[in-house]
């Protein structure tokens, strides 16, 4: 059974429980520090947009489209279907050559809840724009326009862009990925499950370069600039992505059903987290904790800290605005020594 990772309190009293798994691993594969069962094959979901993208500027269609940072980093991204949001997704499919019709991933309200608000108020509804992954299926569309596919379909395992896509995710990971037990995301795309340590090991990969070929280790430099230079299109205002992102030289990513993942490029090392419950309040506060004890290694390392205080142990509070309890670590948790580097 993995350990308790995360205590809710209500009041002083520990209302509840969330268990999980947690890695940290190097580029090479080899495991630093694990909690619970490393070995266990999860569904990464989002965690692994930024790993998706790669094809996006490994294929030179970020370079022959003229994408910027702000586009690169939304295809990366679960926006919050912000105004800033769906602006940026549009740009990056009129410079396609396509427009919102051609997504695939279907319609849901915005993520951040005054972006939806404002929308309902308006009387519209929300169309792919505003899905969190539209971002993600735009880059998909700009590769199947720049090697002159049809994108119909583009979604569909057996789609070229799409294996291009689930190549380049089997590459990173480490991982035979046409073995891997398949099933499919919220967004219609083909998901596959993999080992935790995996996970991390390909985020450790992604922040560093080692172990790739040179086209996606190029990738992997352009793709970290960008999120660097446009975190807002990440995640979005005061979510945890994007101010780990704003304090530069870590890159965080976070997926449904309480997966996050990370990396620290300063010491070649990728962090994922699984919670057992699928509960994402829960991997943030596992993920705030590694990435602050992770920090002291970066050039960021008192920002990373002071992002990873606020998102470590939020205050829950009630409707009145009353603060009624908090979140932490669990005490006495199986935590790693700070890292210095």
């Amino acid at each position: 059974m993995n350990p308790v990772l995360v205590e809710s309190l209500r009041g002083r009293i520990v209302e509840s429980r969330h268990r999980g798994a947690a890695a940290i691993v190097d580029a090479l594969g080899r495991t630093v520090w694990v909690a619970g069962d490393g070995d266990a094959v999860v569904f990464p979901r989002s965690a692994v947009k930024p790993l998706q993208a790669l094809p996006l500027a490994a294929s030179g269609a970020a370079d022959r489209l003229g994408l910027d940072h702000a586009e690169v980093a939304v295809a990366c991204g679960s926006h919050g279907g912000a105004q800033e949001h769906v602006a940026t997704v549009g740009s990056l499919l009129v410079k396609a050559g396509c427009d919102a019709s051609a997504l695939e991933c279907g319609a849901h309200w915005p993520l951040d809840e005054s972006a939806a608000r404002e929308l309902a108020a308006q009387g519209w509804k929300p169309s792919p724009l505003h899905n969190n992954c539209s971002g993600k299926h735009a880059g998909f569309l700009a590769i199947t326009r720049c090697r002159g596919l049809d994108p119909t379909g583009y979604v569909r395992p057996e789609h070229t862009a799409m294996r291009e896509v689930t190549s380049a995710l089997g590459t990173v990971l480490g991982v035979r990925i046409d073995d891997a037990p398949r099933g499919t995301d919220g967004c219609g795309i083909p998901a596959f499950a993999v080992p935790l340590t995996a996970l991390a090991g390909g985020f450790a990969r992604l922040g560093t370069g080692l172990g790739l070929p040179a086209d996606l280790a190029a990738a992997a430099a352009r793709i970290q600039a960008a999120v660097a230079t446009a975190p807002r299109m990440i995640a979005g205002e005061g979510r945890f992505d994007t101010d780990i992102a704003a304090c530069g030289g870590v890159l965080a990513k976070s997926g449904a059903e309480g997966v996050a993942c990370a990396m620290v490029p300063a010491l070649g090392l990728g962090v994922a987290v699984k919670i057992d419950d699928g509960a994402g309040r829960a991997a943030q506060v596992v993920m705030a904790t590694l990435l602050a004890r992770l920090g002291n290694a970066t050039v960021s390392g008192d920002a990373v800290r002071a992002v990873c205080e606020r998102y470590g142990r939020p205050v829950l509070k009630n409707w009145n605005g009353l603060e009624v309890g908090a979140l932490r670590p669990s005490n006495g948790g199986p935590w790693p020594d700070a890292m210095t580097g």
